[in-house]
Formats: C-alpha cells, structure tokens, sequence
C-alpha cells in the first residue's frame, strides 16, 4: 500500500531534480514558471502543481555479490560498502518509495537506504515487468522512488520509463550494462505524459 506523501516529501522531490539539473547539468528541465504558463494564467493551483512536481525514479544494479554457486548470493564486503555509499548519496533526496527483486543481493543494495529513510522495501519479481512499471507510473507526483535490479532488467526499466523521448531513440535497449558495471546510476525524471522525460546517468561509490 502507497503511503501519503508530505509536502515535504514533494519539495524534495522536486530539489533533487532541480540540484541535479545544476549540478551536471544533464536534465532538460522547464522552470516552474514555464510550466505554470503552459498550464494557463488561470489554472487552478491543483492544475499548477500537477506540472510542476515530477516524479523522480533512481534506478540501480544491485552491488557486487558475493562469488561462488548460488543462484541468491549475499552481496560481497565491496558490495556492502556501496550500498552504504547509495545510501550516503540519497540521503536528503526525500526517498519514498523503495522496490527490489526477491534476491538477497537487491534487497540488500537498498537496506541501508531503507533503514536511513524508515521505508520498507516493495518486492516486485523480475519476470514481471509491467508489475514494477504500473506501480512505478501510479506513484503520485512529487514521489522519489529507488529501484535495484539486474543487469538485465536495469535496461529495459530506463528505456521503458524514457519511452518517447530523444533518449529512448538513441538507447532503444536502455543503457549498456555489463557484469562489470555496479556503479552506475540512472534518474529518470517524469514530467507526466509519455515522451515528457528526462534520463541522467551517474556514477557513484567505489
């Protein structure tokens, strides 16, 4: 069950946008005023709200695991130490909403996070996608959401919240992710229609 976002929750939604924007000024964001005017001189102030708080979506591998046989290894002691670092990362981001797979290494790629934020973490199995992108889409403005997957779901999650935009023309298949690459990180920005997006790829940790 979705809980009831704060305003707070949804200023900081929006500050994490907008310091990133600034920051490494990759997100093609309108500025508040310019959405207010698309919205008309007098839209209401649900009408003004409802285009000036995205929804923002991080979206992560999870972090190195453990080697060995196993199809549900744990992660490995440099795995841990970057979930502490996404953790780190996030904190003041106004986090809301955490999901993960059934995997141990997921689940504990945002456990620090989880515990820093107060938040439970969704499970949402892998071989259903359109699972996590509905409860994802259905998330009410002004949410930040976190999501650990694989390096084969990963992808397909950026690419299909991105659809529609310049970015999902040039990565049909989402970013490239290899066995090798735990340190990437993807926000994806929703602005509310299909096609109104924005993708930032980041490294962190390690």
């Amino acid at each position: 069950m979705l809980r009831p976002r704060s305003a707070g929750a949804r200023r900081a939604a929006l500050a994490l946008a907008l310091v990133l924007t600034f920051v490494f000024g990759a997100l093609s964001l309108r500025s508040a005023s310019a959405r207010q005017q698309d919205a008309g001189a007098g839209a209401p102030p649900d009408a003004i709200a409802a285009v000036s708080y995205p929804k923002s979506i991080v979206v992560v591998r999870h972090a190195e695991k453990e080697a060995g046989p196993g199809q549900d290894p744990a992660l490995s002691a440099a795995g841990t130490e970057r979930a502490k670092a996404l953790a780190r990362l996030l904190d003041r981001a106004g986090v809301t909403d955490l999901f993960a797979t059934p995997y141990r290494r997921t689940q504990e790629t945002l456990l620090p996070l989880a515990l820093q934020e107060g938040a439970k973490v969704q499970i949402v199995p892998p071989t259903d996608p359109g699972a996590l992108l509905s409860a994802l889409r259905s998330l009410p403005r002004g949410s930040v959401a976190v999501v650990a997957g694989h390096s084969n779901t990963v992808p397909m999650l950026v690419a299909e919240l991105a659809r529609g935009t310049a970015y999902a023309r040039e990565h049909p298949r989402g970013p490239n992710l290899t066995e090798e690459d735990y340190d990437k990180l993807f926000v994806v920005t929703l602005w509310g229609d299909e096609g109104d997006a924005s993708v930032l790829e980041l490294r962190y940790g390690g």
